[in-house]
């Protein structure tokens, strides 16, 4: 009977040291192993080495969660993280976008308050906790397999599109062809689309730069990867677990600004040189991306944007 009860005096030590570890499941809306999918990996590896007794996370990839369901299963609750871009989310928040039309960075937004405004937003629609973001710049451009001479010459196009540039390739006249990552090597090999939106990074890693022959430059918009957490979840993890994941969002935005430059000049390198020309259609192209997005922002959202938009663009 003394060592019975001795066992459970043991135990009952030892039980909630163990229960202080949370163990999450996040998904990452590309593979893991691509450019974009990197970053979260080594966030996820950051945490599971750093705060090991406090949080440890499982990833899995758009093979175990589909990309384009990965907004829904945050929401939901079927991961407890997700690294998905805006985009991924918008049919149920509109003025996440916002973000990727800013002109200031994750510090700055934090510090003038676009941050917190747009995680207040995320709170009630997403259900989501803005953890990090990642990408941050990193331009989005059109990649072709036709040449263009002009902006008015990109309406004979079929684009491949999400919808953080779908009102942009309306705005040009050219036809947009929403799909996910997947499926578009197979769409340009077929000649479904004639080109695509894409950041200016990661066309080797899903072997789409064999189709591609040019990159129409300026830069638009900017990259937006978002560490974000099940807001439920998140407000039922101890103080200790948020703390080391918003820690962990720091060393991840740290790591990002030397990232994001040295992948771009690497990256402009590499598609020159496997002969993928540029194509600048000057400022007044650039220009019109930021305002036809604006503009659907702000048809979905008004008063959102009306808040947003001198908090985040300046």
């Amino acid at each position: 009977m003394k060592r019975s009860l001795g066992a459970l005096a043991l135990l009952s030590l030892i039980v909630p040291c163990a229960a202080q570890e949370a163990a999450l499941r996040a998904s990452v809306f590309v593979p893991p192993n691509t450019v974009f999918g990197e970053p979260c990996a080594r966030f996820v590896e950051h945490v599971n080495q750093t705060y090991k007794g406090t949080l440890q996370i499982r990833l899995v990839g758009p093979d175990a969660v589909p990309s384009l369901e990965q907004g829904n299963a945050l929401r939901s609750g079927v991961v407890d993280l997700a690294c998905i871009p805006p985009a991924y989310y918008t049919g149920v928040m509109p003025e996440a976008d916002a973000a990727i039309l800013s002109t200031l960075n994750f510090s700055q937004q934090r510090a003038d308050g676009g941050w917190e405004a747009l995680n207040k937003i995320a709170h009630v629609k997403e259900n989501a906790q803005m953890v990090a973001g990642y990408g941050d710049g990193v331009q989005f451009h059109i990649f072709t397999n036709r040449p263009v001479a002009s902006i008015a010459e990109l309406k004979a196009l079929k684009l491949r599109t999400t919808p953080n540039y779908t009102a942009f390739f309306q705005s040009l006249g050219a036809t947009p062809v929403n799909m996910p990552p997947g499926e578009v090597q197979t769409a340009l090999e077929r000649g479904v689309v004639d080109g695509y939106g894409w950041p200016l990074l990661g066309i080797f890693d899903l072997g789409w730069a064999q189709h591609t022959k040019f990159r129409i430059d300026p830069g638009f918009y900017n990259v937006i990867v978002y560490v974000l957490a099940n807001y439920t979840r998140w407000n039922a993890l101890t103080d200790a677990q948020r703390t080391a994941l918003g820690k962990a969002g720091e060393w991840l935005e740290t790591e990002n600004t030397r990232w994001a430059a040295e992948k771009s000049a690497a990256e402009r390198k590499r598609q020159n040189e496997a002969g993928i020309a540029a194509i600048d259609l000057g400022a007044a192209y650039r220009k019109q991306a930021y305002e036809a997005y604006w503009t659907e922002i702000a048809r979905r959202s008004p008063d959102a944007v009306k808040e947003l938009r001198p908090l985040l663009d300046r």
